[in-house]
């Protein structure tokens, strides 16, 4: 039987919500849209620490835009937070770290998977790459949870995503907090949220391979 994920984070959000405990959660982004809903979402319920950490970006100055982009959505966000806790919503405060931008380790990942398309085992790779680190981190800060934005997009494969965050659990020794952020209109929100704070939309992936294939697309597109 297919798995429910986004019912999985709804039973551990009401227990420990019947607990009385606010768990640590260490929150993999790719981007700053992507991370707009998750943290609407759960910051009500988790304390987080948002790790920007991808090494997959190309060219450089893309992945210059890219965190920052994260970081002033961040600040944004958390002033207009702060002003709603003065009505009856809790919401708690969000933390950023950023990752080392060691895009040599990702082209040593992709070496023989060059020509995969996108959506493929180049992709599942990456994936690994960035939870492994995300994992890494969440074990040394000692937090509660890790987790990832990616699973909000139509085009990455949850099911993918929580089996290889699941095997990290078990091998770091944290609980990896599943999630198909897409549902319950996950994904339609977060376009949203970007309109309203004037957010920069990337119209690919983030990697050389991703930016090519995207390329190629347009080109079709216009012939």
């Amino acid at each position: 039987m297919k798995r429910n994920y986004q019912r999985e984070l709804e039973q551990v959000i009401e227990e420990h919500q019947n607990q009385g405990s606010v768990p640590r959660l260490f929150l993999h982004s790719c981007c700053a849209p992507c991370s707009s809903y998750v943290l609407e979402y759960l910051c009500r319920y988790f304390q987080i620490t948002v790790f920007y950490y991808n090494p997959n970006i190309y060219p450089p100055q893309e992945y210059q835009k890219r965190v920052e982009e994260q970081k002033n959505f961040i600040q944004q966000f958390s002033q207009n937070i702060l002003r709603e806790q003065e009505s009856d919503k809790v919401f708690y405060p969000i933390d950023f770290v950023e990752g080392n931008f060691d895009i040599e380790r990702f082209y040593k990942m992709a070496e023989g998977l060059e020509h995969v398309p996108e959506g493929g085992e180049r992709c599942f790779r990456c994936y690994e790459l960035r939870l492994r680190e995300a994992a890494e981190y969440a074990e040394k800060f000692k937090m509660d949870y890790f987790t990832t934005t990616l699973s909000i997009s139509p085009l990455k494969n949850a099911e993918k995503l929580n089996e290889i965050g699941e095997k990290l659990a078990e091998e770091y020794g944290i609980s990896y907090l599943c999630s198909d952020f897409k549902k319950k209109n996950g994904y339609k929100r977060s376009v949203e949220l970007s309109r309203t704070y004037g957010m920069y939309r990337q119209d690919y992936c983030g990697c050389v391979f991703s930016k090519r294939q995207r390329e190629q697309q347009k080109s079709c597109d216009i012939v």
